[in-house]
């Protein structure tokens, strides 16, 4: 196959060179805004050639990866679903509610697959967590608590284009806990808080956030996420059921310290960021994307996946910043 891969900055290089080593991937057309960072990626793998962003998809592709900031991601999709290619877009889909719901409504209209990135559906623990749901293990599901919380800040330069800490990282934390649970939220209810870096306040952003999610079954979901996590780079899920509970993240990469006596857990190392807490899962989610491309599978998270977990992390944007609870209905859907 040959596959093109729009963006080469450091999700993008990531991309190339798990593209690169996969099976049934012949040729890697690498292309970004900066032409020399293209180079740079292609020059560095085997069967990899660069271009530019504009040209990219004249180059013959049987599929499309796209990994630029997020201003560039529905351009590329509505380019490829024009051009008949199928896509595979990094979340978000698009940088505002309005459009995702209008690429939403061109891919729907479509035959054209496009998967969306994202990689905590191909981890073996999230998945096993949704088997243990799904089977009935658990009994009945009625809390679920996840976090996503980063080493460090990102450079100031970041936020501005980050769309907010809510719709940034816990977006992940809402997809799954509708991937895990098989239900949709309802209500939510949001506080957090800008100790830290002073920019954080300055961009009207929050360095530290908490939401509390109501499903449609009355089960409740608390997500955290924050900036400043000195310890680790630490993403966790627990399910806790009337019959059992489960974790996910808790192993010896945990980011925590026990202060316990006689307690060696965990041992560490811990993960320094995503990249490499996820590593094994981003693998398996390209290769699930070249499944899609070839037309063996239909798209394992779909564009409608995006935009409810848009919709989830929207309507905590709007509880921070208004200080009131919001119910999903009152964020649109088409």
């Amino acid at each position: 196959m040959r596959i093109g891969l729009a963006g080469a900055g450091r999700i993008g290089a990531f991309h190339a060179r798990t593209l690169a080593g996969l099976d049934g991937v012949e040729h890697l057309v690498v292309a970004d805004a900066d032409a020399a960072r293209a180079t740079a990626v292609a020059d560095s793998l085997p069967a990899a050639t660069a271009t530019s962003v504009d040209q990219l998809l004249d180059a013959d592709l049987d599929a499309l990866v796209v990994a630029t900031s997020t201003p560039g991601h529905a351009p590329l999709v509505r380019a490829a679903v024009a051009a008949g290619v199928p896509a595979f877009v990094e979340k978000p889909v698009a940088a505002t509610l309005e459009e995702t719901v209008d690429v939403v409504r061109l891919v729907e209209a479509a035959e054209v697959p496009v998967h969306v990135g994202f990689q905590r559906r191909f981890d073996t623990g999230y998945r096993r967590a949704r088997e243990a749901v799904a089977s009935g293990e658990l009994g009945f599901v009625h809390l679920l608590r996840a976090t996503t919380s980063d080493r460090r800040p990102p450079h100031a330069d970041y936020l501005p284009t980050s769309g907010g800490i809510f719709r940034d990282c816990a977006v992940h934390d809402a997809d799954v806990v509708r991937f895990v649970t098989g239900r949709e939220v309802v209500r939510v209810q949001a506080v957090g808080g800008a100790k830290g870096e002073p920019f954080f306040a300055a961009a009207g952003d929050v360095a530290t956030a908490a939401a509390l999610l109501t499903l449609d079954d009355g089960t409740v979901a608390v997500l955290t996420t924050t900036r400043h996590s000195g310890q680790g780079h630490d993403v966790r899920l627990e399910v806790v059921g009337s019959e059992g509970s489960v974790a996910v993240g808790l192993d010896h990469s945990l980011a925590l310290r026990s202060v316990e006596d006689d307690v060696d857990f965990p041992r560490g190392p811990v993960h320094d960021a995503f990249m490499d807490r996820f590593e094994p899962a981003y693998r398996t989610e390209l290769a699930a994307f070249l499944d899609v491309a070839r037309g063996a599978t239909p798209s394992p998270c779909t564009v409608r996946d995006a935009l409810e977990a848009f919709r989830v992390v929207e309507a905590c944007t709007i509880a921070l910043t208004e200080g009131r609870p919001v119910a999903l209905s009152e964020i649109p859907t088409t």
